[in-house]
């Protein structure tokens, strides 16, 4: 099972919303076409120069505005994705099966940036109840510890809840499982002890008596020669 975040911006959406914003521009600029020759370089080259004013170096590419913010937003995802996946792992130990791995989007700076993420978990159970409680409460600490938890993250910490109570259904049963041995136990002996012969005792309490009584009446004689 995974943990992670699974928000994700696609290029393809930027180019789709960049291509409409351009359309749109370019519909208005026609609208407002001038037949004036002279005017028409004129606003040229206003245009070109107000273009140059809102362009910028982004890692050694020239962007527009509107790429440049797309830039800085999926920074801003990058950051986020890889914080949220090393929160998982900082909080999994003995539950994360292995590092993070990330999907990526390329930028109109060419970088490749971490848009999604996710890290492996174990879900498997311990040798005995107790111990899959604990790894249960590993897990869903794990899958908790990030600030903003995914829905997947929340899906693997009721996955995780579930088999706590599983496990603590298990660990019921066998106690009463082993308060029933003990019970049983108590029982069989109380029943050898009420048909052990009552005769038996009777004789060691009468043996005991008689050479009691032989001891303290005995009274050595002593015979002198003459």
């Amino acid at each position: 099972m995974q943990i992670g975040n699974f928000s994700f911006y696609s290029q393809d959406n930027f180019n789709a919303w960049k291509e409409k914003t351009h359309i749109s521009q370019d519909l208005e600029t026609n609208s407002f076409s001038q037949d004036d020759s002279s005017i028409q370089t004129t606003e040229d080259n206003q245009e070109k120069q107000e273009e140059d004013k809102n362009t910028q170096i982004v890692n050694g590419k020239e962007l527009e505005t509107d790429e440049v913010q797309y830039v800085r937003e999926l920074e801003s995802i990058d950051r986020n994705v890889k914080a949220h996946e090393a929160a998982h792992i900082a909080a999994g130990a003995g539950v994360v099966s292995g590092g993070a791995s990330y999907g990526y989007t390329r930028g109109p700076d060419g970088k490749m940036y971490a848009t999604s993420g996710e890290v492996p978990i174990s879900m498997k159970k311990g040798k005995t109840p107790e111990e899959t409680i604990q790894n249960a409460r590993q897990i869903v600490a794990a899958a908790m510890a990030p600030a903003d938890p995914s829905p997947q993250d929340y899906k693997v910490a009721a996955s995780a809840m579930q088999m706590e109570s599983q496990a603590r259904t298990e660990q019921a049963q066998e106690q009463a499982q082993k308060n029933e041995e003990t019970f049983k136990k108590q029982e069989e002996q109380e029943q050898q002890d009420q048909e052990k012969p009552f005769f038996d005792d009777s004789k060691r309490q009468y043996a005991l008596q008689t050479y009691t009584q032989n001891q303290t009446s005995y009274q050595p004689k002593i015979e002198i020669a003459g």
